[in-house]
């Protein structure tokens, strides 16, 4: 049946960013396809919470307090996922950071967080869930791109940068693994209500957004956990290497 390969049944995955926004929303929706769940963040407190989402879900979910540019909280986070099951069928890449400043004010020490979070932390992450994908011989890896990967948009030349960077890396991993039967895809999202957003939700470029948006109104998390649970899943089995738009209409205006 169709709808089967939808399904995550008993799948172990990694999902960064996991306390709030996207990852707490894909994350819960994989417990409800049917995944267990490693939830890392650097807020503890918050993890706990999204956690107490997923065992009522009948789901278990193991929250680590990870910050994704410092290497030795990747060892943890995937300790955990190993520990518990012995192998990581899914990582999901969604913790990040931003600044919005004019390019000519950018600040070095803002673009080197910015990068080492965005760009350097998931590509380090990556390699090493990667290692044990390649050893399982499988696995799905997820980035979370941005419109800022494939188009211009102003005050954020480190988040574009680093961005454009986790594109370019989709394309070269997918290429790379694809022998192992590991897939790596992006998702694209558009103007999502998160809290790295909601400066800009606020502000008069707020009402904006929401008018050059073809479906009329900003994205919420929930609109993205349904692409990725559809990238975790079999019935992407023969996709990899793409950058997956979800943004109510924006690049095709």
């Amino acid at each position: 049946m169709i709808l089967d390969t939808f399904k995550l049944t008993d799948r172990v995955a990694l999902v960064t960013g996991a306390s709030q926004g996207l990852g707490e929303a894909i994350a819960v929706a994989f417990a409800e396809a049917g995944a267990d769940v490693v939830l890392a963040s650097r807020n503890l407190a918050k993890l706990e919470a999204v956690a107490s989402r997923i065992t009522a879900l009948g789901r278990t979910a193991v929250p680590v307090q990870m910050d994704v540019s410092l290497r030795a909280d990747h060892d943890r986070a995937v300790a955990a996922a190993l520990d518990r099951w012995g192998r990581i069928d899914i990582l999901v890449n969604d913790a990040g950071t931003n600044v919005r400043v004019p390019a000519e004010d950018f600040r070095e020490d803002d673009w080197d967080v910015i990068l080492n979070t965005n760009l350097k932390g998931t590509f380090f992450l990556t390699q090493l869930v990667g290692r044990q994908m390649i050893a399982q011989r499988r696995g799905k890896i997820i980035n979370i791109a941005s419109l800022t990967s494939i188009t211009g948009l102003p005050n954020l030349a480190a988040y574009t940068a680093s961005k454009g960077g986790i594109a370019s890396l989709t394309r070269m991993l997918a290429i790379e693994w694809a022998k192992h039967g590991i897939t790596v895809n992006a998702i694209c999202p558009g103007y999502i209500k998160t809290p790295l957003t909601q400066a800009v939700l606020d502000s008069p470029r707020g009402a904006y957004i929401e008018s050059r948006v073809p479906i009329g109104r900003w994205g919420v998390p929930d609109d993205i956990a349904g692409t990725a649970v559809f990238l975790a899943s079999g019935a992407s089995d023969f996709m990899t290497g793409q950058l997956v738009v979800v943004d109510g209409g924006w690049m095709a205006g």
